[in-house]
């Protein structure tokens, strides 16, 4: 029997970004659909990363790119249009080409997270496909991030 996790407060994150919700995101049910919450996952990770230029999705392939490998979500309280979410991010572990990311989302004001989740990316060559090992001006800003 798999034990089922309890809310994180804030302060296991150490990065947060503001995350809108839209009108298209809520479903019958009067809530943000379950596949918006891996849209934040996405938007949260890969925005943290072309800010810090850490990827360039302007290259013509030349960079490495993060393919997701993994990801999964645990809810906890519904979040609704129209709100702001703040998105937590820290990483919970860097290999030789890969990062697992930590994501919790906020309600406005919220002190535990209404949803939190993982997030794998593989780094690999744009062309080959093959994983390239990250360099150490990833693992430096990664590791800012680290839970450890």
């Amino acid at each position: 029997m798999t034990t089922r996790p309890v809310p994180e407060s804030r302060d296991q994150y150490s990065h947060f970004a503001e995350l809108q919700t839209r009108w298209s995101d809520n479903d019958i049910y009067g809530h943000v659909n379950n596949a918006v919450y891996y849209e934040f996952f996405d938007k949260l990770v890969n925005d943290f990363l072309i800010t810090r230029n850490l990827i360039n999705i302007h290259d013509g392939g030349h960079s490495p790119i993060g393919l997701v490998v993994e990801t999964g979500c645990h809810y906890f309280a519904p979040i609704v249009y129209p709100e702001t979410v703040q998105g937590g991010l820290c990483v919970d572990h860097i290999g030789n080409s890969s990062v697992e990311y930590g994501i919790g989302l906020f309600q406005s004001g919220g002190r535990t997270a209404a949803a939190q989740g993982r997030f794998v990316h593989v780094y690999v060559n744009a062309q080959t496909r093959k994983p390239e090992a990250l360099s150490e001006e990833f693992r430096e800003a990664l590791s800012a991030l680290s839970r450890d």
